[in-house]
Protein backbone atom coordinates (compact mmCIF):
# COMPACT_ATOMS: atom_id res chain seq x y z
CA UNK A 1 0.00 0.00 0.00
CA UNK A 2 1.21 4.00 -0.61
CA UNK A 3 1.04 5.41 1.89
CA UNK A 4 0.30 9.49 2.23
CA UNK A 5 3.64 10.38 3.72
CA UNK A 6 5.53 7.93 1.21
CA UNK A 7 3.73 9.23 -1.65
CA UNK A 8 4.53 12.81 -0.09
CA UNK A 9 8.01 11.71 0.67
CA UNK A 10 8.11 11.23 -3.30
CA UNK A 11 6.75 14.78 -4.89
CA UNK A 12 8.82 16.44 -2.35
CA UNK A 13 11.78 14.35 -4.23
CA UNK A 14 10.13 15.05 -8.07
CA UNK A 15 9.16 19.07 -6.48
CA UNK A 16 13.22 19.08 -6.28
CA UNK A 17 13.38 18.14 -9.84
CA UNK A 18 10.65 20.78 -10.92
CA UNK A 19 10.28 23.67 -8.05
CA UNK A 20 7.25 25.09 -10.06
CA UNK A 21 5.31 22.07 -9.49
CA UNK A 22 2.67 21.57 -7.28
CA UNK A 23 0.37 18.44 -6.84
CA UNK A 24 -2.95 18.43 -8.40
CA UNK A 25 -5.01 18.50 -5.15
CA UNK A 26 -3.04 21.78 -3.98
CA UNK A 27 -3.71 23.42 -7.61
CA UNK A 28 -7.59 21.73 -6.90
CA UNK A 29 -7.99 23.62 -3.33
CA UNK A 30 -6.36 26.65 -4.34
CA UNK A 31 -8.79 27.14 -7.14
CA UNK A 32 -11.29 26.57 -4.31
CA UNK A 33 -10.44 29.07 -2.10
CA UNK A 34 -9.96 31.61 -4.77
CA UNK A 35 -13.67 31.56 -5.61
CA UNK A 36 -14.68 31.34 -1.72
CA UNK A 37 -16.28 34.16 -0.43
CA UNK A 38 -17.20 34.60 2.98
CA UNK A 39 -21.21 34.54 2.38
CA UNK A 40 -20.50 31.47 -0.09
CA UNK A 41 -23.14 28.35 0.14
CA UNK A 42 -20.89 25.63 -0.53
CA UNK A 43 -21.58 22.23 -2.06
CA UNK A 44 -19.15 19.20 -1.87
CA UNK A 45 -20.12 16.59 -4.12
CA UNK A 46 -18.99 13.31 -3.44
CA UNK A 47 -18.12 14.66 -0.06
CA UNK A 48 -17.05 11.03 1.53
CA UNK A 49 -16.28 11.02 5.17
CA UNK A 50 -14.22 14.56 4.64
CA UNK A 51 -11.31 15.91 3.07
CA UNK A 52 -10.41 19.29 1.54
CA UNK A 53 -13.65 20.67 3.18
CA UNK A 54 -12.51 20.19 6.37
CA UNK A 55 -9.39 22.90 5.54
CA UNK A 56 -11.79 25.59 4.33
CA UNK A 57 -12.84 27.05 8.19
CA UNK A 58 -16.25 28.09 6.11
CA UNK A 59 -19.25 27.99 8.68
CA UNK A 60 -20.62 24.48 8.47
CA UNK A 61 -23.92 25.56 8.24
CA UNK A 62 -23.12 27.07 4.53
CA UNK A 63 -22.25 23.65 3.24
CA UNK A 64 -24.03 20.45 1.62
CA UNK A 65 -22.40 17.58 1.36
CA UNK A 66 -23.77 14.91 -0.60
CA UNK A 67 -22.41 11.00 -1.67
CA UNK A 68 -23.95 8.46 -2.74
CA UNK A 69 -22.29 5.96 -0.10
CA UNK A 70 -24.54 5.87 3.02
CA UNK A 71 -21.41 4.69 5.33
CA UNK A 72 -19.18 7.65 4.28
CA UNK A 73 -21.99 9.97 5.45
CA UNK A 74 -22.73 8.52 8.31
CA UNK A 75 -18.70 8.68 9.52
CA UNK A 76 -18.36 11.95 8.05
CA UNK A 77 -15.89 13.83 10.20
CA UNK A 78 -17.77 17.26 10.24
CA UNK A 79 -21.08 18.12 11.27
CA UNK A 80 -22.68 19.66 8.34
CA UNK A 81 -26.10 19.03 6.77
CA UNK A 82 -25.60 16.70 4.07
CA UNK A 83 -27.58 13.67 2.16
CA UNK A 84 -27.28 10.29 0.08
CA UNK A 85 -27.60 10.87 -3.42
CA UNK A 86 -26.34 11.20 -6.93
CA UNK A 87 -25.04 14.07 -8.61
CA UNK A 88 -27.63 13.22 -11.24
CA UNK A 89 -30.44 14.23 -9.00
CA UNK A 90 -29.25 16.35 -6.45
CA UNK A 91 -31.99 16.90 -3.32
CA UNK A 92 -31.32 21.03 -3.64
CA UNK A 93 -33.49 23.74 -4.83
CA UNK A 94 -33.09 25.34 -7.99
CA UNK A 95 -29.85 28.45 -8.06
CA UNK A 96 -29.55 27.79 -4.51
CA UNK A 97 -25.53 26.87 -4.55
CA UNK A 98 -22.48 29.50 -5.10
CA UNK A 99 -19.61 27.26 -5.23
CA UNK A 100 -19.14 23.45 -5.80
CA UNK A 101 -16.40 21.40 -5.90
CA UNK A 102 -15.55 17.61 -6.63
CA UNK A 103 -12.65 15.25 -6.54
CA UNK A 104 -12.65 12.03 -8.29
CA UNK A 105 -16.03 12.33 -8.97
CA UNK A 106 -16.19 13.05 -13.03
CA UNK A 107 -14.85 10.13 -14.22
CA UNK A 108 -17.34 7.99 -12.89
CA UNK A 109 -20.49 9.71 -14.46
CA UNK A 110 -22.00 7.01 -17.22
CA UNK A 111 -24.00 9.74 -18.34
CA UNK A 112 -22.30 13.06 -17.27
CA UNK A 113 -24.79 14.97 -19.28
CA UNK A 114 -27.15 14.57 -16.86
CA UNK A 115 -24.74 15.71 -13.91
CA UNK A 116 -23.61 18.44 -15.14
CA UNK A 117 -27.55 19.38 -15.89
CA UNK A 118 -28.34 19.36 -11.89
CA UNK A 119 -24.69 21.10 -11.44
CA UNK A 120 -25.88 24.26 -13.46
CA UNK A 121 -29.53 24.04 -12.12
CA UNK A 122 -28.82 24.36 -8.35
CA UNK A 123 -25.74 26.90 -9.11
CA UNK A 124 -26.51 30.59 -8.61
CA UNK A 125 -25.88 32.95 -11.68
CA UNK A 126 -22.29 33.42 -11.52
CA UNK A 127 -21.60 30.47 -9.44
CA UNK A 128 -18.55 28.05 -9.64
CA UNK A 129 -17.95 24.35 -10.23
CA UNK A 130 -14.20 23.44 -9.05
CA UNK A 131 -13.25 19.91 -10.15
CA UNK A 132 -9.97 17.49 -9.75
CA UNK A 133 -10.29 14.35 -11.63
CA UNK A 134 -8.14 12.05 -13.80
CA UNK A 135 -7.12 12.99 -17.37
CA UNK A 136 -8.46 10.22 -20.11
CA UNK A 137 -5.46 11.28 -22.14
CA UNK A 138 -2.84 10.04 -19.67
CA UNK A 139 -1.17 6.34 -20.64
CA UNK A 140 -2.56 5.16 -17.26
CA UNK A 141 -6.23 6.33 -18.35
CA UNK A 142 -5.81 4.79 -21.27
CA UNK A 143 -5.04 1.25 -19.65
CA UNK A 144 -7.87 1.49 -17.00
CA UNK A 145 -10.24 2.12 -19.91
CA UNK A 146 -9.31 -0.93 -21.38
CA UNK A 147 -8.87 -3.01 -17.95
CA UNK A 148 -11.26 -0.84 -15.26
CA UNK A 149 -14.35 -2.87 -16.70
CA UNK A 150 -13.59 -5.82 -14.73
CA UNK A 151 -14.51 -4.32 -11.25
CA UNK A 152 -13.12 -7.02 -9.39
CA UNK A 153 -9.15 -5.88 -11.41
CA UNK A 154 -10.03 -2.24 -10.54
CA UNK A 155 -11.23 -3.05 -6.89
CA UNK A 156 -8.08 -5.07 -6.62
CA UNK A 157 -5.70 -2.22 -7.54
CA UNK A 158 -7.68 0.57 -5.66
CA UNK A 159 -7.00 -1.90 -2.31
CA UNK A 160 -3.53 -2.34 -3.09
CA UNK A 161 -2.46 1.27 -3.90
CA UNK A 162 -4.29 3.62 -1.25
CA UNK A 163 -5.41 0.73 1.28
CA UNK A 164 -9.47 1.55 0.32
CA UNK A 165 -12.08 -1.13 0.59
CA UNK A 166 -13.94 -2.13 -2.83
CA UNK A 167 -16.68 -1.13 -1.34
CA UNK A 168 -15.88 2.33 -1.62
CA UNK A 169 -14.85 2.38 -5.45
CA UNK A 170 -17.64 3.11 -8.13
CA UNK A 171 -16.61 2.07 -12.22
CA UNK A 172 -15.28 4.63 -14.22
CA UNK A 173 -16.65 5.72 -17.27
CA UNK A 174 -14.22 8.48 -18.53
CA UNK A 175 -16.66 10.83 -20.30
CA UNK A 176 -16.14 14.00 -18.28
CA UNK A 177 -12.34 13.70 -18.74
CA UNK A 178 -10.87 16.01 -21.47
CA UNK A 179 -11.03 19.88 -21.94
CA UNK A 180 -13.32 18.87 -25.10
CA UNK A 181 -15.94 16.42 -23.11
CA UNK A 182 -15.90 19.66 -20.67
CA UNK A 183 -16.50 22.28 -23.38
CA UNK A 184 -19.09 20.04 -24.99
CA UNK A 185 -20.76 19.31 -21.97
CA UNK A 186 -20.67 22.67 -20.52
CA UNK A 187 -22.53 24.27 -23.94
CA UNK A 188 -25.29 21.44 -23.30
CA UNK A 189 -26.15 22.64 -20.04
CA UNK A 190 -25.83 26.18 -19.22
CA UNK A 191 -22.42 26.41 -18.18
CA UNK A 192 -19.08 27.73 -19.48
CA UNK A 193 -15.32 26.06 -18.95
CA UNK A 194 -13.46 29.32 -18.02
CA UNK A 195 -10.22 27.32 -16.28
CA UNK A 196 -8.66 24.24 -17.40
CA UNK A 197 -5.17 22.48 -16.53
CA UNK A 198 -3.57 19.52 -16.74
CA UNK A 199 -1.18 18.60 -13.62
CA UNK A 200 1.70 15.43 -13.50
CA UNK A 201 2.13 13.50 -10.70
CA UNK A 202 4.57 10.55 -11.14
CA UNK A 203 3.82 8.93 -7.44
CA UNK A 204 0.24 7.85 -8.47
CA UNK A 205 1.45 4.57 -9.03
CA UNK A 206 4.65 4.39 -7.19
CA UNK A 207 4.90 1.77 -4.23
CA UNK A 208 8.30 0.50 -5.76
CA UNK A 209 11.43 2.58 -6.48
CA UNK A 210 10.98 1.09 -10.03
CA UNK A 211 7.82 2.51 -10.45
CA UNK A 212 8.25 5.56 -9.84
CA UNK A 213 11.24 6.27 -12.04
CA UNK A 214 9.08 4.38 -14.83
CA UNK A 215 6.30 7.19 -14.26
CA UNK A 216 8.69 10.10 -13.60
CA UNK A 217 9.62 8.99 -17.23
CA UNK A 218 6.15 9.02 -18.47
CA UNK A 219 5.52 12.32 -17.14
CA UNK A 220 8.05 14.26 -18.47
CA UNK A 221 7.95 12.48 -21.91
CA UNK A 222 4.36 12.92 -22.96
CA UNK A 223 3.12 16.49 -23.97
CA UNK A 224 1.71 18.80 -21.60
CA UNK A 225 -1.65 17.92 -22.41
CA UNK A 226 -1.62 14.16 -21.74
CA UNK A 227 -0.57 14.85 -17.95
CA UNK A 228 -2.03 12.54 -15.64
CA UNK A 229 -4.88 14.82 -13.87
CA UNK A 230 -7.22 17.53 -14.96
CA UNK A 231 -8.25 20.55 -13.12
CA UNK A 232 -10.50 23.43 -13.57
CA UNK A 233 -13.69 25.66 -13.23
CA UNK A 234 -16.79 25.71 -15.03
CA UNK A 235 -18.90 28.73 -14.28
CA UNK A 236 -22.62 29.04 -14.20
Amino acid sequence: MLSLEEQNRLRAQYRRRHPEWRPATEVYAGLVRAHLRPESVLLDLGCGRGGLVEQLGHPLARIVGIDPDLTSLREHRLSLPRAQAFSHHLPLPANSIDLAFSSWVLEHLPTPRADFGEIARVLRPGGTFVFLTPNKGHPLALLNRLLGRVARLQGWLVARLYGRATADTFPTWYRANSVADLKQLATETGLRLIHAETVADPTYLAFTPALFRLMQQVEERIPARRHLHLVGVLQK
